[in-house]
């Protein structure tokens, strides 16, 4: 299997069947890599940040609004001013690598939001 896979090999798990009599091999591989932001990471307070909440939590919901946010519908992200969710539940929904375009001229907010 390490010849096979390589570094990506994380675990080779072998599930015996008394059933049918028999042995199945399973192989746990890892199949992105992705570099965290620093825990230093600086975001300006004033800075918008996008803010993922699952439909139906109402708390988190209320929570934005009481915080100033703006709901964008056509990506379904609320936008809060990163100061007024800092130690928050909240912060703990940002997308971190939500790349954000803001073109003035069309007075259009698109988000590429890697899922």
């Amino acid at each position: 299997m390490l010849e096979k896979h390589g570094s990506d090999l994380v675990c080779v798990r072998y599930r015996y069947d008394e059933a049918s009599r028999t042995r199945i091999k399973t192989v746990e591989l890892i199949v992105e890599k992705k570099e965290l932001p620093t825990a230093r990471q600086k975001i300006a307070d004033e800075a918008l940040v996008p803010v993922r909440i699952a439909y139906g939590a109402k708390d988190l919901g209320k929570m934005a609004r009481s915080a100033g946010g703006r709901w964008e519908s056509d990506v379904k992200l609320w936008y809060i001013r990163y100061g007024n969710i800092k130690g928050t539940e909240l912060e703990k929904h940002m997308i971190l690598d939500a790349k954000v375009n803001d073109n003035k001229k069309q007075n259009q907010l698109t988000v590429d939001v890697g899922i």
